[in-house]
């Protein structure tokens, strides 16, 4: 799991986390706002009952095709008796379910898809259930909001000029009698010269340093990092018309990289855009 985020609820920190292309909510997190001293306790309670079996299960039916039904109908059956008990690795492991997330360690805890963590906030205390909600849609938007006007200036500042950088390396850099095929490796190198000059390693040492990322080196650019790029294309294009070979072109843009990134960086200038 990775890319922690944080919500308060009722005086409660609450952690989400991203995993297996899902959101999680930290119900052990939950929990402290009814005992912080027994927040295991507190969910195994709610596991035991029917009502969280059954709505773990249809959860798990409608998104799950992994799930094991037999195992799910078996706990269900059980649930209600006073000696019947559930833990969330046991039901992980028994029905091969992914709404729930066990993880050990300090940091670990019991983790829940959202749908499943508000119905045991249900359990726990409607008003607990409502602020959760709450500040979860408070969170959704607000990344909603930073994706409008951040995330599409940032990919469209990186795109301005592509036209203008793709047509000088057709003019300068590929012979007419290139392939298709061959014309995509000239691409891919002067992207990787300008992922080098900027990122300092090109995509595919990225991708290796980061196997489980979403995305691409440029994905995850910072607004700042993309900025520089936009500015990288044009006056590599305009090199490129200059005739200069590409280890040139590389040290000049890394300077470039070097000076811009500074600039914005120390005096904000990119603030506005975000």
């Amino acid at each position: 799991m990775s890319k922690k985020k944080t919500i308060h609820v009722q005086g409660t920190e609450i952690s989400i986390y991203q995993g297996n292309n899902l959101e999680y909510i930290s119900l052990t997190d939950m929990a402290r706002y009814r005992d912080a001293e027994r927040t295991n306790y507190i969910i195994q309670n709610w596991m035991r009952t029917r009502n969280a079996i059954e709505f773990c299960g249809l959860w798990e039916q409608m998104n799950n095709p992994g799930f094991k039904s037999i195992d799910f109908d078996a706990f269900k059956n059980e649930s209600g008796l006073n000696s019947f008990t559930l833990t969330p690795q046991k039901w992980i492991t028994a029905t091969n379910a992914i709404g729930l997330i066990s993880k050990s360690g300090r940091y670990g805890g019991t983790f829940a898809h959202k749908d499943i963590a508000f119905e045991f906030a249900t359990w726990l205390s409607t008003p607990f259930k409502f602020y959760l909600i709450k500040e979860f849609q408070r969170l959704k938007e607000e990344e909603t909001d930073r994706l409008k006007v951040g995330w599409n200036i940032q990919r469209t500042l990186a795109k301005v000029n592509y036209h203008i950088h793709t047509d000088a390396i057709k003019e300068n850099l590929i012979p007419a009698e290139l392939t298709k095929q061959q014309t995509s490796f000239v691409y891919a190198s002067e992207a990787d010269m300008l992922n080098m000059a900027l990122f300092g390693k090109t995509a595919l040492q990225w991708r290796n340093e980061n196997p489980n990322a979403e995305g691409n080196i440029r994905d995850m650019a910072t607004i700042e990092q993309l900025v520089v790029l936009s500015n990288m294309e044009s006056i590599n294009a305009v090199l490129i018309h200059q005739g200069l070979q590409q280890s040139e072109r590389l040290v000049q843009l890394n300077r470039v990289a070097i000076m811009q990134m500074k600039s914005l960086l120390e005096h904000n200038s990119s603030r506005n855009l975000k």
